[in-house]
């Protein structure tokens, strides 16, 4: 039996934190939108854009670093793409106008590319399948801790400094998290093998082409504008990359992993869940804070109850994953999250906040037993000198998700909101809900229209959502099994993935 490492619960905290720096940066972001819209003059593209430049670029680079880290050192990537991260959230904390913001979130979404992989990979190495759930429920478990305080946190500092402060706080626990990473945590990598330029290559430009393609979606439809050549150039790419990667003898991407039943059953069921959930704090977000008149501070303070209700479902699926099987967590959970979004359809101009409170801890119920027992299935079935790109390939799909959920649910709650406002309003208050209370000067006439306009289209977004998340329930049951982790081989000693202090 293989010895477990003495300090593995020590490069839990490592990962954690690395972890934590990108939700931190990801909710804070989400509260600060309004008030940073308005201050730098950003348009309803521009804003699109600082948040989807990041997934574009993130979703771009995912395979090629999850492969970088098993070949020089997953230790070594993941400080790499921390201390870009942390740069880039400094130089983001100076910006003055959407460009720089764009240029500063590209940036950081190359550094979180290189962290994410490495927090998993390193994670199903250091961990076997006895304490692997555990592990996986406690690193969800911080998630969501940051899930909590860094809404709220952003939110003071707005209201006390400015959205730049929001930016800044990533800072320190960067910081934190490589000095954890370079005193408590053992190199690891995979068993040494040609690299694959030409796949890493087809990989980042046919994801990036594709996310484009879906980002560029909303505006000029399937064909329009460049989209026909961004959808060629991104079919092309990705299609070469499975081939290429079927024929070469050193493959960058286990792509035999959608063999397993787990994998492919909780990938596809995960990016099924991220289409939903698309949007889903940058719309609530704008409704709190334009419907509700909520306040940055108050709106960060709103999303507690998700995040405690995904604490008790992280806490009670680590419990139960053992006796019920992780199948079942992802089906019970998925359904309470379609259930969710089913009830935040229901929310109207003068709902106020208790529906989506408790639409909220719903959700944060459904997330904590479902999301945690789907990574781990699919991760169990990952070979050990294949985690980095193997946890990479998960991300990447899943990301991919995210995008075409912003994109088509942007797109929906955009359109909507403009063809219920009345023909004769201005231009730009059929823009955004943003847009129209600008415009207001205290006509209450407009201000109510708008809002109504906006929750209603909201609906039928959230309604798009539930049906998604419905889906992804669906398909879990059907494709995934609880027959526990696929081991890998016992490799010889010259194979051996190397995790030396």
């Amino acid at each position: 039996m293989e010895t477990r490492n003495p300090r593995r619960w020590w490069i839990l905290v490592v990962l954690c934190l690395s972890s934590l720096v990108l939700v931190v940066d990801s909710m804070a972001l989400t509260v600060a939108v309004p008030s940073m819209t308005r201050d730098i003059g950003a348009s309803v593209q521009d804003t699109q854009w600082i948040l989807d430049s990041y997934i574009l670029v993130f979703a771009g680079l995912l395979l090629a670093s999850g492969s970088l880290g098993d070949r020089f050192g997953r230790r070594k990537i993941m400080i790499i793409g921390l201390l870009l991260f942390g740069a880039a959230s400094l130089a983001a904390s100076f910006c003055a106008d959407p460009g720089e913001v764009i240029a500063a979130r590209i940036t950081m979404g190359v550094g979180g590319a290189l962290i994410m992989p490495s927090t998993l990979s390193i994670l199903i190495t250091v961990f076997d399948e006895d304490e692997r759930g555990r592990a996986m429920a406690a690193w969800g478990s911080v998630s969501m801790l940051g899930l909590v305080g860094s809404p709220v946190l952003g939110g003071v500092l707005i209201a006390h400094y400015s959205w730049h402060a929001i930016f800044f706080i990533n800072v320190p626990v960067v910081a934190l998290a490589v000095l954890a990473a370079l005193t408590l945590m053992p190199e690891s990598k995979g068993p040494w093998q040609r690299p694959d330029p030409l796949g890493a290559v087809l990989s980042a430009a046919g994801m990036t082409s594709l996310v484009w393609w879906i980002i560029e979606l909303p505006r000029h439809g399937a064909l329009g504008g460049h989209a026909a050549i961004t959808l060629a150039v991104a079919v092309v790419c990705l299609v070469g990359f499975v081939v290429w990667e079927n024929v070469t003898p050193a493959p960058m991407a286990p792509l035999a992993l959608f063999r397993q039943r787990n994998f492919s059953g909780g990938s596809l069921s995960l990016t099924l869940v991220q289409i939903g959930n698309g949007g889903l704090l940058l719309v609530l977000t704008q409704y709190l804070q334009f419907v509700l008149g909520y306040s940055p501070v108050k709106a960060g303070v709103a999303f507690v109850p998700l995040a405690l209700a995904a604490l008790v479902g992280n806490g009670t699926g680590a419990k139960l994953a053992a006796k019920a099987g992780n199948r079942c967590l992802v089906l019970v959970g998925m359904l309470l999250m379609a259930a969710s979004f089913a009830l935040l359809a229901t929310v109207s101009a003068d709902s106020g906040f208790t529906v989506p409170a408790l639409a909220l801890g719903l959700l944060g119920l459904g997330a904590g037993l479902a999301m945690p027992a789907a990574v781990g299935a699919l991760m169990g079935t990952i070979p050990a000198e294949q985690a980095g790109v193997g946890s990479a390939l998960n991300d990447t799909i899943q990301q991919a998700g995210t995008a075409l959920g912003v994109a088509i649910l942007g797109s929906l709650l955009s359109s909507g909101f403009a063809d219920r406002m009345p023909t004769d309003a201005p231009g730009q208050a059929k823009q955004s809900i943003a847009g129209a209370l600008a415009l207001a000067h205290g006509d209450s006439a407009l201000v109510h229209t708008a809002r109504q306009a906006f929750t209603a289209s909201m609906s039928t977004t959230f309604t798009i959502s539930a049906v998604g998340v419905l889906a992804a329930a669906l398909l879990a049951a059907l494709v995934m099994r609880d027959t526990g982790p696929q081991a890998a081989p016992a490799p010889d000693s010259a194979d051996e993935p190397a995790l030396a202090s």
